[in-house]
């Protein structure tokens, strides 16, 4: 992969972190139930980040929120 298609997709993956990621902190906060949706959603720009960097530790993590992240869904929406 090209530096520049690399960098493009790096900025990408962060925005997505950043937006997901906190709308997720956010609606969690305030008990909304969408947030565990939108936590989950900011899960593939985490793994993007952890394969792009090579951070092997944190793409274990990332599958860890991952889990925790569907547990939330299906508690609060079964």
């Amino acid at each position: 992969m090209n530096s520049i298609r690399r960098k493009r997709l790096d900025m990408v993956a962060n925005i997505g972190i950043a937006t997901f990621g906190l709308l997720a902190i956010v609606f969690v906060s305030f008990k909304n139930p969408w947030g565990f949706v939108f936590g989950l959603l900011s899960q593939p720009f985490f793994f993007i980040c952890s394969i792009l960097h090579r951070q092997w530790g944190l793409f274990v993590v990332n599958i860890a929120y991952t889990i925790s992240w569907i547990i939330g869904i299906y508690l609060w929406f079964e």
